[in-house]
């Protein structure tokens, strides 16, 4: 790969893209990946079996959590993204943790947290850092979540915008 980057930067005068710094195993591996989780995964008509896959394809997803069908998660950054302990997570949500000229970043799904279908969690900010989903918070179904939610928050609409926070006791 290291010859194909050099012979790129030679003829076409610009950096190479960030893909020609790949092993081939990762060649090898991301579409493989891709099929587990985009098909394989996303149409498997059993839940265990569907977590079990994205677990197996390197997703970190907690106990007890729920994932609908037709879901897509970035499988481009597998370990970028974390999803806590029973959730639910409805059909057809879209994650993406990186898109045209921005870099990777993370997205974090607190425990508890539910989040409606058709929903899409984009993880760019701002500032430059992911998107956080609180513990307990619930995403209204094909809300564009842009932005960090608090825990206990119901956030809803394109963009997100919160619209009710758990009230603390005590």
């Amino acid at each position: 790969m290291k010859l194909l980057k050099r012979l790129y930067e030679k003829r076409y005068n610009k950096p190479a893209p960030y893909y020609f710094d790949y092993s081939p195993f990762t060649i090898v591996m991301k579409p493989i990946r891709k099929w587990l989780t985009n098909s394989l995964a996303a149409n498997c008509p059993f839940n265990c079996i569907r977590i079990a896959i994205y677990r197996l394809c390197g997703f970190s997803i907690g106990k007890g959590t729920f994932i609908g069908m037709r879901c897509y998660l970035d499988d481009m950054c597998y370990d970028l993204m974390k999803i806590g302990r029973n959730c639910t997570i409805s059909y057809g949500v879209f994650f993406s943790c990186h898109g045209r000229n921005q870099g990777h970043v993370p997205i974090e799904v607190g425990d508890g947290a539910y989040i409606g279908m058709r929903a899409s969690i984009i993880s760019k900010t701002r500032e430059g850092k992911g998107v956080r989903i609180g513990s307990n918070a619930v995403i209204g179904a094909c809300t564009l979540v842009n932005k960090d939610i608090p825990d206990g928050a119901t956030a809803v609409g394109i963009p997100c915008r919160i619209i009710e926070r758990e009230q603390e006791n005590g």
